[in-house]
């Protein structure tokens, strides 16, 4: 596996890591009612869409491993350019 892939799985797994550490012991409504919290969150979950759009380019082997790949994808795009 390329180096750039490897650093875009690191990425993702750093990413995916604090979601669940920003998260952990909190409802929705504390999601609700805090914009840091997010912030935070929603930004975690945009890179790791980006981390794995840009995995696709270096490697869509690698990619297409990972479940729901292009649903993340598509979730990161609707985070970044969707703000209604």
């Amino acid at each position: 596996m390329r180096l750039e892939a490897r650093k875009y799985l690191f990425d993702i797994q750093e990413a995916a890591g604090l979601v669940a550490q920003f998260t952990a012991g909190k409802e929705l409504a504390d999601y609700q009612n805090d914009a840091m919290l997010r912030l935070a969150v929603e930004r975690a979950f945009t890179i790791i869409g980006e981390a794995l759009t840009q995995l696709n380019r270096v490697d869509a082997v690698v990619a297409a491993r990972i479940t729901d790949a292009r649903n993340i994808i598509g979730f990161r795009n609707i985070l970044t350019h969707a703000y209604a």
